[in-house]
C-alpha cells in the first residue's frame, strides 16, 4: 500500500510528512518526504496549549487547546497537499494517512495521553481513510503509550548485526533495542533537544543551538548534572516513557548561555547511557535519528557517555529526518491488517496491541 505519515513532534518545530510504500511487514520502500515548519506565532500557541493541558487533571474542553487543535489539523491538511505536489501522487493513489497528531499532554500514571488533530476532518479533506488516536488504547490497557516506533525500528533493522539500538532524538529522546531473533525492548531515556531548545529561546535570540555550536564552547557542570540525574524517574526499569514538561532549565539557570547549552546537552546525553543500564546487553551500535543528530555537540556527549559506538541513520541509508513519519505511515497499515504497534517490551501493554482508531472519509 502507498500510505502517508504525518508527524508533529516534541520539538514543536513543524510537521513532518512522508510517503511510503510498505506490506506492514518486513516491506518498506520510502517514496517522498516534506517537512512543513511552524511559524513563531503558532509554535508559542502550541508551547501554551502544552502547558495547559499538563495542567490539567484530564483531558477536556479547553479554548486554546480547542482552537490550537484546528489550527494544526489545517497546517496537517496543507502538509499532506505538499507532499501529494511534491510527489507526483494524488490523493486516490494513497490507501491510509498515519496521523498522530501533537501529543499536549502525556500522563500514563493518571491513565491518559492526549494528543490533539481532527482525524474525520483530515480524512474528509482528501477522501483518504485516516487511522489517528495511536497511543489512548495502549495507555487505556496499563500501557505507557510510548514509543511507537520500535515496530518500524526492526523492520528497517532486519539484516543489521544484533544486538543494535535506534535511538530517536526529538524534543524527548526514546531508544529502541532489537536484540537477536527480533526481541524488543524500548523506552524514553529522558530529554533530547527540549531543554536546550528552551534555554537557547529564554537566554538568546536562536530557536536551537545550530550544530551543538554554543554549548561546545562552554563548560559542564557536573555537580548541576549529577544532581539532575539523582531524579528517580532515570532508576525506573522500562518499560517508561516521559512528557517535555516532565523536566525544566530550573537546574542551570545560573549558568551563563555556554555553560547552560553544555551541561543540558550532557544531560541528554548521559540519560541515554544511564537508560542502556537497564537494558540485558550494551548494544554493538547506535543509530540516530531525529533532529538532535544534527548536533554534533550532542553526538560526541552520547559516544563519551555510552562507551557505543555513536552513528547517524544516515550511514545506513535511512532519512534520519523522515523515520518517525515514515513510522506513523507503517502503523497505519498494520491497522489496517489488524497487526499490533506496541507491545509488552515497548510500552509495557499486557498484550500485543493493534492500537489506533480507523477514520473513513464521510
Amino acid at each position: 500500500m502507498l500510505a502517508i505519515g504525518l508527524m508533529s513532534g516534541t520539538s514543536r518545530d513543524g510537521i513532518d510528512a512522508a510517503l511510503i510504500e510498505t506490506d506492514g511487514q518486513g516491506r518498506v520502500t520510502p517514496a517522498a518526504f516534506h517537512a512543513k515548519a511552524y511559524g513563531d506565532g503558532f509554535r508559542l500557541r502550541l508551547t501554551e496549549a502544552c502547558q495547559r493541558a499538563m495542567a490539567m487533571e484530564k483531558p477536556g474542553f479547553e479554548p486554546l487547546i480547542h482552537a490550537v487543535e484546528e489550527e494544526l489539523t489545517a497546517l496537517h491538511v496543507d502538509a499532506v497537499a505538499d507532499l501529494l505536489g511534491r510527489s507526483g501522487h494524488v490523493a486516490q493513489d494513497i490507501s491510509v494517512i498515519g496521523f498522530h497528531g501533537h501529543t499536549v499532554a502525556h500522563r500514563p500514571e493518571w491513565g491518559w495521553t492526549w494528543q490533539i488533530g481532527d482525524g474525520p476532518a483530515l480524512a474528509g479533506a482528501f477522501g483518504i481513510p485516516v487511522v489517528g488516536d495511536l497511543r489512548s488504547a495502549d495507555v487505556r490497557a496499563g500501557g505507557q503509550g510510548a514509543p511507537l516506533l520500535p515496530v518500524y525500528h526492526r523492520a528497517l533493522a532486519q539484516a543489521l548485526p544484533k544486538p543494535v539500538a535506534i535511538l530517536n532524538l526529538g524534543g524527548v529522546a526514546n531508544v529502541t533495542a532489537v536484540g537477536p531473533g527480533g526481541s524488543l525492548i524500548a523506552f524514553d531515556t529522558g530529554m533530547a533537544s527540549g531543554l536546550i531548545d528552551n534555554w537557547m529561546q529564554t537566554h538568546s535570540a536562536a530557536a536551537f543551538d545550530t550544530g551543538g555550536q554554543i554549548a561546545a564552547r562552554g563548560q559542564v557542570d557536573e555537580a548541576l548534572l549529577g544532581e539532575m540525574l539523582a531524579d528517580p524517574w532515570f532508576a525506573l526499569a522500562p518499560p517508561k516513557s516521559i512528557d517535555r514538561e516532565a523536566f525544566s532549565v530550573d537546574a542551570v539557570r545560573g549558568l551563563g548561555l555556554e555553560d547552560g547549552a553544555a551541561t543540558l546537552t550532557a544531560f541528554s546525553a548521559a540519560a541515554v547511557a544511564r537508560g542502556l543500564e537497564h537494558l540485558p546487553e550494551k548494544p554493538r551500535r547506535i543509530y540516530v535519528a531525529g533532529g538532535g543528530r544534527h548536533n554534533a555537540t550532542l553526538m560526541a556527549m552520547l559516544g563519551e557517555r555510552t562507551g557505543v559506538d555513536v552513528r547517524p541513520v544516515d550511514d545506513l541509508g535511512w532519512d534520519g529526518d523522515a523515520l518517525e513519519a515514515q513510522g506513523f505511515a507503517y502503523m497505519a497499515v498494520r491497522h489496517l491488517k489488524g497487526l499490533p504497534i506496541s507491545f509488552p517490551g515497548t510500552t509495557g501493554a499486557p498484550r500485543e496491541m493493534a492500537g489506533g482508531v480507523l477514520f473513513p472519509p464521510a
